[in-house]
C-alpha cells in the first residue's frame, strides 16, 4: 500500500470510494440463494471464512454465521431482522466478497467480521414472491409479510420495565443473543430498510465525526435525507435524519406523558438495547425502495402541523375500521391460523390506537406551526403505506383459507370485500405522482458506506481514549 493510500485509509474519501464499488443490482436473493452464495464463498476461501451454525428457526431451518478475518476489533452484522427488508442481504453479500478478495480492506478495519446473512429464514420465505421485482410498490405490498411484533427477531429480546414484562424469546432471537454475548461486538449493525422517502439512521450514542459521514454517504448517491415525520415522536434526534435508538420503555414513557393508555405490550426490546450491556455501538441505516421529491423538502407550507396530524389520524382510524370489520369475519371463521392472520390480528388494532395517539399529539403545544412539505407528504404516506401493507397481509390470510378449500361462505364474502378495498387502495397509491425507484446498488452502497464510516469513527474514538 502506497503512502498516499495509507493516508486515505479511514478518510471520508476512502469510505465513499468503496461505497460506490457496488455493481448494478435489481433484485434480492431468496433464502436458498443467499445461503448458497455464502457457502460458495466459504468454499473458495477456507483460510478466511469460518461457518458456524448459531441456531435453528421455529420451522427447523439452520441459521448460519460466517466470520471473516482475524483482526482484534469485533464487528457483528445481521440481515433479515424484518423479512420485508432485504437490502441487507445484498449488503452482506457484497461486503463478504470484498473482505475475502481485498486484503487492504481487512487491514484498514483490523477487525473480525461476523456476518449473519438471514436471522429469520421462516419469515423471509414469506416475502420471496416480490424479491425478483421489487420496483413495483403494489407488487411489493401484494406479496408483503411482516411478522406480528411478538414474532419479530428485532423486537423480542427480554424486557422488564415497571410492571411490563416480556420473556417470550424466539429461537431466532435466542441465537442472536448468544452471538452477541459471545462476540461482545464493538460495532453492531442491524440491517433494516424503510419503504418510501429518504435515508435516516439510528445510533446508540454519538461518536465524533460520524454524523457528517452519515450525511455525506447518501448525498454522494444523490439520495435525500428523510426530514419528515420520524417513525415515533418518542425518538431523540441528534442531527437531521439521525436518531438515538429507541426502546420499548422510551415509547411507553412518552405515551404516559400524553396521558393516554399505551395499550398492551406487543413485543420485547431491541438488539441494540440488549447489546448495550457489552458497551456495543449499534447502527441502523434505514433506506427506502422509493423516494419522492417531497421527502427532503423542509419548505414550510400553508398547512398547520396539528391539522396534518389529525388528517393522518382520521386516515389511520378509517383504515383500522375497514380492516377490522373484515378481520373480525376472517378470525371468526378461520381454520388456518396462518402467519398472515396472526400479524393482521396484531397490526389492525395497532392502527386504531395509533390514530388516538396522533389526535392527542395534535393538541400539544407547538403543533400549531406550519408543516413542512416533507411532513405533509410523510404523514399522508404513512396511511398509504399501512393500507398497502396490512391490506395485503389480510388478503393473503383470506387467500390461505380459499386456496386450502376450507373457506366458509362468511370467509368468501370477507375475501370479496377485501379484494374490492384493495383495488381502491392500490389505485389511490398508484395515483401518487413523482415516485422514484431507487437503484438497489445505491441503497447497498449507503449501508456499506455507513458501516465503514462507523467502523473508522469508533476506531478513532477508541484510539483517542486509549481503548483497545
Amino acid at each position: 500500500m502506497s503512502s498516499t493510500d495509507q493516508h486515505r485509509v479511514g478518510s471520508l474519501e476512502d469510505v465513499l470510494e468503496r461505497a460506490h464499488r457496488v455493481g448494478p443490482l435489481h433484485d434480492f436473493p431468496t433464502v436458498d440463494q443467499l445461503v448458497a452464495s455464502f457457502d460458495a464463498l466459504a468454499d473458495r476461501h477456507p483460510d478466511l471464512v469460518r461457518r458456524t451454525r448459531i441456531g435453528t428457526s421455529r420451522l427447523d431451518e439452520p441459521i448460519w454465521m460466517y466470520s471473516i478475518g482475524d483482526g482484534p476489533r469485533r464487528h457483528l452484522m445481521f440481515a433479515g431482522v424484518h423479512p420485508n427488508e432485504p437490502i441487507g442481504f445484498r449488503t452482506l453479500q457484497h461486503l463478504a466478497e470484498q473482505l475475502c478478495t481485498d486484503p487492504d480492506l481487512r487491514a484498514a478495519h483490523d477487525a473480525t467480521w461476523h456476518l449473519v446473512p438471514c436471522i429469520d429464514p421462516d419469515g423471509t420465505r414469506l416475502n420471496e414472491g416480490w424479491y425478483a421485482e421489487p420496483a413495483d410498490r403494489v407488487h411489493y405490498a401484494r406479496g408483503f409479510y411482516r411478522p406480528a411484533p411478538d414474532e419479530q427477531v428485532e423486537w423480542t429480546f427480554p424486557f422488564a420495565w415497571k410492571d411490563l414484562w416480556f420473556d417470550r424469546v424466539m429461537p431466532e432471537t435466542l441465537a442472536l443473543m448468544r452471538v452477541i454475548d459471545e462476540v461482545r461486538p464493538q460495532l453492531m449493525v442491524s440491517l433494516h430498510n424503510a419503504e418510501m422517502g429518504g435515508v435516516y439512521y439510528y445510533v446508540s450514542s454519538t461518536v465524533p465525526g460520524l454524523v457528517d459521514a452519515l450525511h455525506a454517504v447518501p448525498a454522494s448517491f444523490g439520495l435525500p435525507l428523510e426530514t419528515g415525520e420520524p417513525e415515533s415522536p418518542a425518538l431523540t434526534q441528534v442531527a437531521p435524519a439521525v436518531f438515538l435508538t429507541g426502546s420499548v420503555a422510551d415509547e411507553y414513557a412518552y405515551l404516559e406523558t400524553l396521558g393516554v393508555d399505551p395499550g398492551p405490550l406487543m413485543s420485547g426490546d431491541s438488539s441494540s438495547a440488549y447489546a448495550a450491556r457489552h458497551g456495543t455501538f449499534s447502527l441502523v441505516a434505514e433506506l427506502p425502495y422509493w423516494s419522492h421529491p417531497a421527502a427532503g423538502d423542509d419548505t414550510p407550507t400553508t398547512a398547520v402541523y396539528a391539522d396534518v396530524l389529525r388528517t393522518k389520524a382520521d386516515g389511520l382510524a378509517a383504515t383500522a375500521a375497514a380492516l377490522g370489520e373484515i378481520l373480525d369475519d376472517a378470525s371468526a371463521a378461520a381454520t388456518i391460523r396462518s402467519p398472515f392472520l396472526r400479524a393482521s390480528q396484531a397490526f389492525v388494532p395497532f392502527l386504531g390506537r395509533n390514530a388516538e395517539h396522533e389526535r392527542t399529539r395534535a393538541d400539544l403545544p407547538g403543533c400549531d406551526r406550519p408543516a413542512t412539505v416533507a411532513e405533509v407528504f410523510g404523514n399522508e404516506d404513512v396511511v398509504r403505506c399501512f393500507r398497502l401493507r396490512y391490506g395485503g397481509m389480510l388478503l393473503r390470510a383470506l387467500e390461505a383459507e380459499v386456496a386450502a378449500g376450507v373457506a366458509t361462505a362468511r370467509t368468501c364474502a370477507a375475501h370479496g370485500r377485501m379484494l374490492r378495498l384493495w383495488e381502491e387502495w392500490t389505485a389511490e397509491a398508484a395515483a401518487v405522482q413523482g415516485l422514484q425507484v431507487l437503484p438497489v446498488e445505491h441503497l447497498v452502497g449507503v449501508q456499506l458506506g455507513a458501516t465503514f464510516a462507523a467502523s473508522f469513527a469508533l476506531a478513532a474514538r477508541d484510539g483517542a481514549e486509549g481503548r483497545p
